[in-house]
């Protein structure tokens, strides 16, 4: 969905406290990522705390909720060490690719031919899957989770909607419902919020939750486990 030039819910741009752009909505007075550093938040929430839980693995799915900027999906089709990934995303409102191509990402995040993959996950077509490469594919989903049919069952859920305040409907008890149906046995949620109704909300769908030490300016962090 493109934004026109005068609604009050386009993004712009801003730049963080560890130098990489984030979109901050100033109608919702929400951020995309965290102002406190988007690329730190990005890297120790979904990455170290998800991604890396499954270093010994050849091949997992990765289900992501609220694509966004594509800043996870860029880390994560980066990741050498892992295994290779089918990623899901799901995005109901995608960025206008001009704006995109504003965001500071292939100057930040380290690694080679940082700008050409971001790119190209950008410009990979919606509702069908692409291969970026050998070990990244990506499908990504224009829909909201609600209305998501049925996917193939996912090993691990990057939690990024928008907070509870400003996206209230992504945080009720049946979200984690419906996302403990899709994900496998010992397959793991990972998302920046830390609030006690969402811990309890998870634990109720079944899921064991932890807190987890957050990113630099965030005290906790929720990862839930499907037993």
């Amino acid at each position: 969905m493109q934004r026109m030039e005068n609604d009050p819910l386009r993004p712009r741009i801003v730049e963080s406290d560890d130098g990489s752009h984030t979109l901050r909505v100033d109608a919702l007075n929400e951020h995309y990522h965290s102002h406190k550093g988007a690329l730190q938040e990005s890297n120790y929430v979904f990455l170290k705390m998800g991604l890396e839980l499954f270093n010994e693995r050849d091949h997992i799915r990765i289900l992501e909720v609220g694509f966004g900027t594509g800043l996870n999906a860029l880390l994560t089709a980066l990741s050498t060490k892992g295994p290779s990934v089918h990623y899901v995303a799901l995005e109901t409102h995608p960025l206008e690719l001009d704006l995109v191509r504003q965001l500071n990402y292939p100057m930040t995040v380290p690694g080679d031919q940082v700008e050409t993959l971001f790119e190209a996950i950008h410009q990979a077509p919606w509702n069908q899957p692409l291969a970026i490469n050998d070990r990244f594919t990506i499908e990504k989903r224009e829909t909201a989770l609600q209305d998501l049919p049925p996917i193939d069952l996912v090993d691990l859920v990057y939690f990024d909607a928008f907070a509870p305040h400003a996206q209230p409907e992504l945080w009720e008890p049946a979200i984690w419902i419906a996302l403990i149906e899709r994900i496998n046995a010992k397959g793991v949620l990972v998302t920046y919020c830390a609030k006690g109704q969402v811990r309890r909300d998870m634990q109720a769908a079944g899921f064991i939750v932890e807190r987890l030490e957050g990113p630099p300016g965030k005290r906790e962090m929720l990862r839930a486990t499907k037993p």
